[in-house]
């Protein structure tokens, strides 16, 4: 049980927990044969009417007013522990942080077995970062609770005490088995110690007691690459693919050890099993992918393999990976390939910028006029400040024979243009056309003037 579970229980028994020690004060070592002092009638009305008041100020964030309640109780009887319990919560939460730990600390000593005291204590000193004391306080609530000790732990690791820290995790992995937590403290512990000879040793005894368990092999390869072991890694990757064949996590380390061993043939078809697998996440697989293109331009006679990974890929519905096939068979010259998996990604995110701006521009190259005027005037309604889209919709009513509406999308887009002399001069080529064509010469010469002054400033 950690500290925050623990806290949480605490607070939804808070209440209850009132209850129960009104009922319990009742029975406090008071003297109620002793005369009343007031019209209230005997102590032990006064005791619970002042307790019931100060539960009751803390419920409405009168702090103040309930440790005042409270220090009557304590002059009547200061012998209940939950009495300075309650007051430290109260000064805690008026930061008078000094009273506070006072408080928990008089408590925990008038009732040393009471969990939730100590839980109260040891919260307050991590919330104070006061680390030494949250260890001491720790360790007392181990002996109540042991799931406490994963808590301790952590803060073995931050106060530095990392052979305490290995310690305790090394009990609590034998107790308990693995967990990734745990494992995330201790690879901590090994980056901190740069014990990356211990790490290893650690993770092979793991494959050792558990050679069914394929996180076990996974992270010993990690570790051996991590660790410029490349030779154990891959060993170690196909011992684990022996022992489980249908492994295909395995299959993301397996691919570039066989590229390395320059064996083409088995890393291509450790990328398939990749590419197609739902274990392996998106951004694993795009860097997959990635490395695949790479590879087959420069082994162009693996390109229909490429083809058939680009497939299995593109099922996946993975917007990056899409979005890399596309700029792959781009950078090819195939620009139809490419055009299909850019619309592709829109289908998914229609609200990619970037690839809207890809496919635009392919389909004017495409001579796809009428898709491409339909698609930028709907872009116009989404990015009416984009001056790129004004310039492509221009150019699709200038192609379409259409010079008077092109002239006024044109004139239009350029009011949005800001320090941008290249797209200048590609709406003033436009617009210089567009004139033409509508046989206004002295407008479209004005336009060409524009040009040879942008691209000649010094002339």
């Amino acid at each position: 049980m950690s500290y925050v579970t623990m806290n949480y229980n605490a607070n939804i028994f808070n209440f209850l927990f009132g209850i129960l020690c009104i009922s319990q004060l009742s029975y406090a070592q008071v003297d109620f044969n002793k005369t009343p002092d007031d019209d209230l009638g005997n102590v032990e009305d006064q005791f619970q009417e002042y307790f019931y008041e100060a539960l009751k100020q803390k419920g409405i964030e009168n702090y103040d007013r309930s440790i005042e309640a409270l220090l009557k109780c304590i002059e009547l009887n200061d012998e209940p522990a939950v009495l300075y319990f309650e007051l430290g919560k109260n000064y805690n939460k008026l930061k008078n942080f000094g009273a506070a730990e006072a408080s928990f600390n008089k408590a925990v000593k008038k009732d040393p077995d009471n969990e939730w005291y100590l839980d109260e204590l040891y919260g307050f000193y991590v919330a104070q970062n006061d680390l030494d004391k949250a260890i001491k306080a720790i360790k007392q609530l181990v002996e109540y609770h042991p799931d406490y000790k994963e808590d301790l732990a952590a803060l073995y690791v931050r106060t530095k005490n990392y052979d305490d820290a290995l310690e305790l995790l090394d009990e609590l992995d034998k107790a308990h088995g693995i967990s990734e937590s745990r494992d995330v403290l201790r690879n901590q512990v090994y980056k901190a110690t740069g014990r990356k000879k211990d790490q290893i040793e650690n993770l092979e005894q793991r494959v050792d007691d558990d050679p069914g368990k394929e996180s076990n092999y996974l992270a010993l390869i990690y570790r051996y690459s991590e660790n410029n072991q490349k030779d154990k890694a891959f060993e170690t990757a196909k011992e684990l693919l022996q022992i489980n064949p249908n492994s295909q996590l395995v299959h993301l380390a397996l691919y570039k050890f066989y590229l390395d061993a320059n064996e083409p043939d088995l890393a291509i078809e450790s990328m398939k099993i990749v590419l197609k697998s739902n274990q392996v996440k998106p951004d694993a697989k795009l860097k997959v992918l990635s490395d695949f293109v790479s590879f087959v331009n420069n082994n162009p006679e693996y390109e229909t393999d490429l083809v058939e990974a680009t497939t299995l890929a593109e099922s996946q519905n993975d917007k990056k990976t899409l979005e890399e096939l596309g700029q792959y068979y781009l950078s090819k010259g195939d620009k139809e390939r490419a055009l299909r998996y850019f619309e592709s990604v829109l289908r998914l995110d229609e609200n990619t910028y970037s690839v809207l701006q890809n496919v635009l521009l392919l389909k004017l190259d495409l001579k796809q006029f009428e898709q491409v005027l339909q698609q930028s005037a709907e872009a116009l309604l989404k990015y009416p400040s984009q001056p790129l889209i004004y310039l492509i919709n221009g150019v699709a009513l200038g192609s379409l024979n259409k010079p008077n509406e092109a002239i006024d999308v044109l004139e239009e887009g350029l009011d949005y243009i800001i320090d941008d002399s290249k797209m200048e001069i590609d709406f003033y080529i436009q617009l210089a056309g567009a004139y033409k064509a509508i046989n206004n010469l002295d407008k479209a010469k004005s336009f060409t003037d524009k040009i040879k002054l942008l691209q000649n400033p010094n002339e």
